[in-house]
């Protein structure tokens, strides 16, 4: 006999677990289903206990700067307090019993097991079916994917998720791939005395990003001793006696251990789409403004292609549960989406690049703003790299985009994400008053530079 409920819900990461959770207390049978674990990777494996590693690593970088502003200092890395506060208080040990009871508290019903779409309006879980009255709400996420290097396959390579369950410091680390995570990790275990190289394919890091900040972030990179390979072809990949390769052609790069980091893959094989009409070889499921990828069928997450992040995700969810209960609310906006790499320093973006904005045929002019340069850098002598670089629409006289890298990036980006998303005129921009000695006050600077 098939269940009968209002909604199912397939996949519990951030966005997945708020909307059930939020839909049960709106007073809807929900059935929320999933495989691993309650929260998805953002809690366990990627943005808290990333984090956390960043934040051990900054302290260490903070006291290699005592000399000449504050004193001596003697630094000592120990990894052991960093491994004990991801596995206590991020993760209670990898078990998700807190997220688990925090949903079903408000009422929803969770169902562990792989989710399968079987026809409309109809999930089945094992030997469970379920029919929704309303619909089904996905978040199934993505997965770490490998690229398909000879013998990478065969090798046991990190990913993020054993890179944040590590206990020790390898003494060398290669990092293949230059994006979000490959960097994040690469400064984290160089700063903790692993010799660290990063190989990217592409011809700079962080690929998405204003190329300014790719430039500067390689420089930081080299000047703390982390190697940077772009440009890279790796032929191959191989492993023996506790140790890692992979080949460059002719050259050969050896290490401790390996952290693959080259991107993820969605989580749509063997979901059963085909019984709603959708693809499951598809890269993203495709959604309108009210997250509604089918008839009787949204989809939230990375899974659409808007981004992957986990902000982005809750957004979402907010959209869906307003349009599943029937209420009035704006369709979803992605000019404004934020983003942050929280390396050293910050690379901190809202809505397009420069690159991006010309590739669609827009006007525009940038103006920049270094960090050293403004008051507040000068105060800060050292760890102030970094800049402020502004998108502005000439037609429009609007930021469409903009990007703060330098320290406490991602905090300084707020002011332009209001900006971007609000469309305010650049013109009411250069008539705020901006705190002095912040650093967000070179947001004024880069204003001026662009009448430059």
């Amino acid at each position: 006999m098939a269940e009968e409920v209002d909604v199912v819900v397939i996949g519990l990461g951030p966005g997945g677990e708020d909307a059930a959770g939020r839909l049960a207390e709106a007073g809807l049978s929900v059935a929320a289903v999933e495989s691993r674990l309650v929260g998805g990777e953002c809690p366990y494996y990627a943005c808290v206990p990333t984090k956390m590693m960043v934040r051990a690593a900054g302290l260490i970088a903070d006291g290699t700067r005592i000399p000449g502003m504050a004193g001596d200092s003697i630094i000592r890395p120990d990894w052991a307090p960093v491994a004990a506060r991801i596995c206590d208080e991020a993760t209670d040990s990898w078990t998700d019993t807190a997220a688990a009871d925090r949903l079903t508290g408000k009422g929803a019903q969770l169902v562990r097991g792989e989710g399968r779409i079987t026809g409309p309006r109809e999930v089945t879980v094992g030997d469970r079916v379920f029919r929704a009255r309303r619909g089904i709400l996905l978040n199934t996420g993505t997965a770490p994917s490998a690229p398909p290097v000879d013998g990478l396959a065969d090798v046991p390579f990190w990913t993020n998720r054993e890179a944040v369950q590590a206990t020790e410091v390898p003494e060398s680390l290669l990092v293949l791939g230059g994006g979000v995570v490959g960097v994040e990790m690469a400064q984290v275990f160089s700063r903790f005395d692993s010799r660290v190289t990063v190989v990217e394919a592409g011809d700079r890091l962080v690929v998405n990003e204003e190329p300014e900040s790719s430039e500067l972030l390689r420089q930081v990179f080299e000047r703390e001793g982390i190697g940077v390979r772009t440009d890279a072809k790796v032929t191959g990949a191989s492993y023996a006696n506790g140790e890692f390769h992979l080949h460059l052609g002719e050259e050969t790069l050896t290490a401790d251990r390996l952290l693959v980091a080259t991107g993820r893959r969605p989580n749509l094989k063997g979901l059963g789409l085909d019984a709603v009409g959708l693809d499951e070889n598809a890269r993203q499921i495709d959604v309108d403004g009210h997250m509604r990828a089918a008839d009787g069928v949204w989809a939230i997450g990375d899974i659409t292609g808007k981004g992957a992040f986990t902000h982005v995700s809750m957004y979402q969810a907010s959209v869906a549960v307003r349009d599943i209960l029937g209420e009035e609310g704006p369709q979803a906006a992605y000019r404004a989406v934020p983003r942050v790499t929280f390396t050293d320093p910050e690379i901190a973006s809202v809505g397009l690049t420069e690159a991006q904005a010309r590739d669609q045929n827009l006007p525009v002019r940038t103006g920049t703003a270094p960090i050293p340069e403004s008051t507040r850098g000068w105060i800060q002598k050292v760890g102030n790299d970094g800049f402020i670089k502004l998108v502005e629409s000439t037609e429009w006289g609007v930021l469409v985009g903009a990007t703060a890298m330098g320290p406490a990036g991602g905090e300084v980006l707020g002011a332009l994400a209001v900006a971007v998303h609000t469309e305010a005129p650049t013109a009411a921009l250069r008539e705020m008053i901006y705190a002095y000695p912040t650093f967000h006050r070179a947001i004024e600077t880069a204003l001026a530079a662009l009448d430059g």
